[in-house]
């Protein structure tokens, strides 16, 4: 028996207005063995993160209403989900945005288009969970 989680019991949300990239998302992590929640916007996120708990959040940066940052804050400064680790996702690169997300709470900073290595990655080094048994992180 080993300390580390495993995908079969961890849930991921992916924030994202991009259908695509919701969909991108969690068909990589579910894949992977993850269970995945996803929301449109912060306030759709806001709305489902007390319910389903997840072990780790990618938001996008650029979104209606509420926009990452916002979110990321948000989370940050609840008591009961402040040490949930938020990983923004972004078509920009830039050390401003990188500077900004850290300033907010931010655990990473996952470039989009992101490949299914790289989320699968991300996950691993902010959960320590490893890949459901039979399933390849590959």
């Amino acid at each position: 028996m080993t300390d580390s989680p495993t995908a079969q019991n961890l849930t991921i949300m992916v924030i994202d207005d991009s259908n695509t990239i919701r969909r991108s998302a969690e068909m990589f992590l579910t894949q992977a063995g993850y269970q995945v929640v996803l929301a449109e916007d912060g306030f759709d996120a806001l709305a489902k993160i007390a319910d389903y708990q997840p072990a780790l959040v990618f938001c996008d940066i650029l979104m209606p209403r509420l926009d990452g940052y916002q979110t990321c804050a948000l989370i940050k400064k609840s008591a009961k989900f402040h040490a949930m680790p938020v990983l923004l996702l972004s078509s920009k690169d830039g050390l401003f945005d990188r500077a900004r997300g850290s300033m907010v709470g931010a655990a990473a900073y996952l470039t989009k288009p992101f490949t299914k290595d790289s989320l699968l990655a991300a996950v691993r080094e902010h959960t320590g969970a490893a890949p459901a048994s039979g399933q390849t992180a590959g």
